[in-house]
């Protein structure tokens, strides 16, 4: 609205004047206000429409910049220590199934030698078995041997002796 009262001014101011001599270095008429009004409404107009609008922009896009940096870096620190809790989780139960595995090992060799011992000891009294029954059939065959002996003795003692 300003912008249409201008030319009216200057064309207000411009007849107003008498005619004199113009192009001088430094001619004072009503173009210098008018130009420091046009300047004025015109630095007013861009720092309401652009300016500010811009500015606010600009601080907007920086407090959001700032946020997701200070919760970029509190979620990468969370990342952090959640990932050291884990590491430390891992190696709780790595150890734990070592533990694991050790006493199973443990376990499967008791049994293991227990199940030995038991085999040795049902292989020992079987050995002693049959060095009992061995020692059993030679006495055996030592008293069977002798009373043949004594028969054939006797019969090669008869024989000579009736000879």
């Amino acid at each position: 609205m300003m912008f249409q009262f201008i030319p009216l001014v200057a064309a207000a101011a411009a007849a107003a004047e008498p005619v004199a001599k113009e192009g001088g270095l430094f001619d004072f008429n009503a173009t210098l206000p008018i130009m420091m009004i046009q300047f004025i409404v015109l630095t007013t107009l861009l720092n309401s429409l652009f300016y500010k609008p811009v500015g606010k922009m600009l601080d907007d896009r920086d407090e959001y910049i700032r946020t997701n940096s200070a919760g970029g870096e509190d979620r990468l620190a969370e990342a952090k220590k959640l990932t050291q809790q884990y590491e430390t989780e891992l190696a709780d139960a790595r150890r734990q199934s070592q533990a694991v595995i050790a006493e199973a090992k443990a376990a499967a060799q008791k049994i293991a030698s227990d199940e030995l011992a038991t085999a040795q000891q049902a292989a020992q009294a079987e050995k002693e078995k049959a060095s009992k029954e061995i020692a059993d059939q030679k006495q055996a065959a030592f008293s069977t041997l002798e009373k043949d002996v004594d028969a054939l003795s006797q019969q090669i003692l008869s024989k000579l002796v009736n000879v």
